[in-house]
């Protein structure tokens, strides 16, 4: 009997395996013979096979976390050890108004729900508030003194974008009874859970919403939720044991906003469309509609998480076991408490130099722009205070993004493409579809040279080949119109160029300077003129508008550049404006290696809209010319520019 291959899955080597067994085990002869009827029957059972075996090996990979690839699946495995995916979250803005109104009234309440529509690409959404606002009056007389009108001032209010809903159970007693929420689209940071007993009045008391039942006793009220089925989500209550036991006929109210998630971001402009009750409780009506004054535009709306998502976090808040204590437990906690993050970096104050002691430092790159908002990083820290070990503080630091940018020179063939305006259309796409890998756009994330000079020279065969200078850059806040210091760290050595000129930045001015500056480099040298070896070299700040290196210089001694560590800085300067908007410096560098990595708290990005793609056609290539005399060629080394274009 030949050895039977029990792990085949593909149906021919499954209907090759049944016929060596037939072959070795009977004397039927007809079974190699395709036209047979017992080569059908060969085919049925190798079929019959293949789909056992499939549905065999999908149930298993179904069964663990790591392989299984159905969001139901997922989130039942999740949910044995404690993990709630995050719904979507709203997206939030701030806004002010004034409401009056002709009644006599001490107060005015903004009820929950709707309150303004905003605007974004010609789409409209509307924005609510989970529950109601109230605010006092100031109130106008006539000329005898009778009050004629109450205005109630609501100032940085934060709506949701979305839609208020209700739903009410009533509390049976069954087993089998559950509190399904039936719309995926919830928030449910929005949530709000009452119940109302037989000795309760309005709509009862308020639940507090837990993620585990540590330090909850039988009386206490609060619920947990869980994502169920088509991710829909499951309130659950105490069983007398760990939470209150609900009380038959017990009213359950429950209210949350329907969002549009990602969708939802982006609108300035809000028209009022709320609603307002006096001070006892009655429906009024403004005198005139009310003007919105947006404080900040709709951000952070987010989908709901992902399959990848779930399946990386899930283990990782486990093993933190709702703590925060090493670098790890932060990021997964973060993710919880602020589900508009992208990438969380976490730096022990004890890895810092001069190092201190007692601090963690945090950068968090969100989903949507480039900061965290003031209002957030103190809910952030807030929150973080239930996680952490007393007497370690936590400190919310602003993200650093470390750009990486190309100025790329690409060889064609003219005779194999239409325009070279179409060809580089293709590169720069291209370079943003690896701009968008997992190799970068995240804290440690790493840029590899080799890799991006096969993506250029990939995209098409009329290119030939291509010579690219890597660049990295940050870019400085300036504080305009005041003296201070300014610190830049790139994380990667600096080229060292011994004639300077490797930092460049984009224009700027000064106190008591009219025309505009710019900083460069001058490296230490030894009396001989070569470097002296320390790494290490003097900012200048220079004038770019005038060729006569005598007349060029404006500050010989701005600061200091360390080439080795990749740090730039500046001492005590008044910038008073800047040629860039914002207030920004761009101050670039040639690295010392053409792969870049991002340590630390360094966000890496590359920069494809910033890059330089230059069309070269090679002639050799195309038959133009039969000899390299004349051929054009580049210089893979800095282009000697004293400034930043």
């Amino acid at each position: 009997m030949p050895f039977t291959k029990f792990t085949n899955l593909d149906f021919d080597q499954i209907k090759s395996s049944i016929k060596d067994y037939i072959r070795a085990n009977s004397n039927f002869t007809d079974f190699d013979f395709e036209g047979s009827n017992f080569s059908v029957l060969i085919d049925t059972l190798a079929y019959n096979t293949y789909i056992t075996a499939f549905n065999s090996n999908m149930i298993v990979n179904e069964s663990f976390l790591d392989s299984a690839t159905l969001r139901e699946n997922v989130v039942s495995l999740a949910r044995n050890i404690g993990y709630v995916p995050r719904s979507r979250t709203a997206a939030q803005a701030t806004v002010s108004f004034d409401i009056t109104t002709s009644s006599n009234t001490p107060s005015l309440t903004l009820q929950a729900g709707l309150v303004c529509v905003g605007t974004n690409n010609d789409t409209s959404y509307v924005f609510s508030i989970p529950e109601t606002i109230t605010t006092t009056t100031s109130q106008a007389t006539d000329a005898n003194g009778n009050i004629i009108s109450s205005t109630g001032s609501f100032s940085n209010i934060v709506v949701y974008q979305g839609t208020y809903l209700t739903k009410t159970y009533t509390v049976n007693g069954s087993l089998d009874q559950r509190f399904l929420i039936e719309n995926s689209f919830i928030d449910t940071s929005t949530l709000k859970v009452y119940v109302k007993g037989a000795a309760d009045t309005g709509l009862g008391v308020e639940y507090r919403k837990v993620d585990n039942i540590i330090n909850i006793t039988n009386i206490s009220e609060t619920y947990l939720i869980q994502e169920v089925t088509d991710e829909r989500y499951e309130i659950l209550f105490g069983d007398g044991v760990f939470g209150k036991k609900l009380e038959n006929d017990a009213i359950i109210t429950v209210s949350y906003i329907v969002t549009d998630g990602t969708e939802g971001n982006g609108p300035s402009v809000f028209s009022y469309a709320g609603s307002i009750a006096n001070s006892t409780n009655q429906i009024v009506l403004p005198t005139s509609t009310p003007t919105i004054t947006t404080i900040s535009s709709a951000a952070n709306g987010g989908s709901i998480e992902s399959i990848d998502s779930i399946k990386y976090f899930a283990p990782r808040l486990y093993s933190s076991q709702y703590r925060a204590v090493t670098a790890r437990d932060y990021e997964s906690v973060i993710q919880q408490i602020y589900p508009n993050t992208e990438s969380v970096s976490v730096v022990g104050g004890e890895e810092l130099d001069p190092p201190e002691f007692g601090t963690v430092f945090i950068t968090i790159k969100p989903k949507n722009g480039e900061f965290v908002s003031d209002f957030d990083k103190q809910s952030i820290l807030s929150n973080l205070k239930s996680y952490t070990l007393a007497g370690i503080n936590q400190k919310l630091l602003d993200l650093k993004l470390l750009y990486v940018e190309l100025e790329s020179f690409v060889y064609y063939d003219p005779s194999k493409v239409s325009t070279a305006s179409d060809l580089k259309t293709s590169i720069t796409n291209g370079l943003l579809n690896y701009a968008s890998s997992t190799d970068l756009n995240k804290f440690g994330g790493r840029f590899k040279y080799s890799k991006v000079l096969n993506v250029i020279d990939n995209i098409d065969d009329a290119i030939s080949s291509n010579i690219s200078r890597v660049v990295i850059r940050r870019n400085l806040k300036a504080l305009t119109n005041q003296f201070a210091q300014y610190e830049l760290c790139y994380g990667n050595s600096f080229h060292i160029n011994p004639e300077g000129r490797n930092i460049k930045s984009t224009g700027f001015t000064i106190q008591g300077q009219l025309d505009t500056v710019y900083i460069t480099d001058i490296p230490n040298k030894n009396l001989d003129g070569t470097l002296d070896g320390s790494g290490k070299g003097v900012i200048a700040i220079v004038k770019g508008n005038i060729e006569q290196a005598e007349n060029r210089l404006v500050v010989a001694s701005a600061g200091i550049v360390d080439y080795t560590h990749g740090e730039i800085i500046l001492s005590t300067i008044n910038i008073t404006s800047t040629s860039k908007t914002n207030n920004i410096i761009e101050i670039q560098a040639f690295p010392e290696s053409n792969d870049v990595i991002g340590l630390k708290d360094l966000y890496l990005s590359f920069s494809v809209g910033d890059s330089v793609i230059n069309m070269v056609k090679d002639t050799i290539t195309s038959g133009e010319q039969i000899s390299g005399v004349g051929y054009k060629v580049t210089s893979s080394y800095s282009n000697g520019v004293l400034v930043r274009g």
